[in-house]
């Protein structure tokens, strides 16, 4: 490859990799849009139906370190295809199966996949791009992951109601397919870890800045995941439980306006862009615990909600990666990724928690507090964290 065009920016390359994320993402979320379609359709309870999201969530989690230490020397494009044929043949068995347990199976395996090219996206996006456009090249690689989780579940349900359950991960399985051959066109190869260069995962968790990152990951996540995961309670406890879809538009909008705006700054503000971020989450908390009885600032605040959710994968996987340096990026994302989903869970059963003990209204302290521990964390982590970007 020439010098001219490695200065170029690829960008079918890292959309290829934001389809891989939004196909996890996607795959992952769909079943909760389709809950009553597939407990007809297996007979099965609506909770057992919901156990399609959770066996998912558990292969990603248990899969993707494991997975990532095992195959560090193995080239990276051979890996990528691996995990996509994995959501072409797991979600082709979840369109077929009648069978309960084998569904749960394919779901469980499917999740693996997602863990696998979760470990990929993030180290591939880097090793794509020039060092001065190596935020940019991570927000265009994460794209798919903000869309999915914004649009996923409201897709998914309205396709399922046209073509039924089973269509739509026809759909996901047609949509992997496709990105095998875009993968194979657009997407370029690189080796694994040659065994004198390969770190092992307690270096990597040990680089200096690497649990100051993971702490903000897990208390922002598990924040945001708590009023996510409980957003129609929230707002039937506020008398908008008619708007559960409209206001869950207006997040995703503002949330791709976040990873746009991620994406223009991210190169010369990581810092401020996260700092920015945790304290509109926290103003938002704020906002909603003391007036969310007025609609307008319901509204208000889901805007900014979205807005500082947006860039929020980027920035923190960016942050990591400068962290952890080019040996340890492809075993810091599976820690992400198992982190992440660890805060997923959490705020389902945090908000639960909070939900039957006192209400509702009680999630915003929660969201205040955690948002501030994140918010102190990284504003302590200026040395080797989230670092100043004047050494541009």
């Amino acid at each position: 490859m020439s010098n001219i065009s490695s200065h170029r920016f690829p960008w079918l390359g890292l959309l290829a990799l934001a389809m891989a994320g939004f196909i996890a993402i996607m795959t992952e979320t769909l079943p909760a849009g389709l809950l009553p379609q597939i407990k007809e359709g297996l007979q099965i309870s609506e909770a057992g139906a919901g156990q399609l999201v959770t066996f998912y969530a558990v292969g990603s989690l248990v899969a993707a370190i494991p997975v990532a230490v095992l195959t560090k020397g193995w080239r990276r494009r051979p890996l990528l295809l691996l995990s996509i044929i994995g959501f072409l043949v797991f979600n082709t068995i979840t369109a077929l199966s009648s069978n309960y347990v084998l569904t749960l199976f394919a779901r469980f395996l499917a999740g693996v996949a997602a863990g696998v090219s979760w470990g990929l996206i993030g180290g591939y996006a880097l090793r794509m791009v020039p060092d001065h456009l190596k935020g940019r090249g991570m927000a265009v690689a994460m794209i798919g992951t903000p869309i999915a989780l914004s649009f996923g579940v409201p897709a998914g349900t309205l396709l399922g109601s046209f073509m039924g359950w089973r269509s739509v991960f026809w759909l996901m399985s047609l949509l992997a397919l496709v990105l095998i051959f875009w993968v194979l066109w657009k997407v370029p190869d690189y080796p694994g870890q040659s065994a004198d260069k390969r770190i092992s995962l307690k270096q990597v968790l040990f680089t200096p800045g690497i649990i100051p990152i993971l702490t903000v990951v897990l208390a922002w996540m598990l924040a945001h995941n708590i009023l996510y995961t409980y957003i129609a309670p929230f707002l039937a406890d506020v008398g908008l439980e008619s708007k559960v879809g409209l206001i869950l538009l207006v997040f995703g909008l503002m949330a791709l306006v976040g990873i746009w705006v991620t994406g223009m700054f991210i190169d010369r503000w990581l810092r401020m862009l996260v700092l920015m971020s945790l304290a509109g989450f926290a103003l938002v908390s704020l906002v909603l615990g003391l007036w969310s009885e007025h609609v307008v600032v319901v509204f208000a605040s889901v805007a900014l909600w979205g807005l500082t959710f947006g860039g929020a994968a980027t920035l923190l996987q960016t942050a990591l990666a400068q962290a952890a340096g080019e040996q340890g990026v492809d075993l810091v994302m599976p820690i992400n990724t198992t982190v992440w989903n660890l805060a997923i869970a959490l705020g389902g059963m945090v908000g639960g928690v909070l939900l039957n003990q006192w209400g509702a209204s009680s999630f915003n302290w929660a969201i205040l507090a955690l948002s501030l521990v994140a918010l102190i964390v990284a504003w302590r982590a200026r040395g080797y964290g989230f670092r100043p970007s004047s050494s541009h």
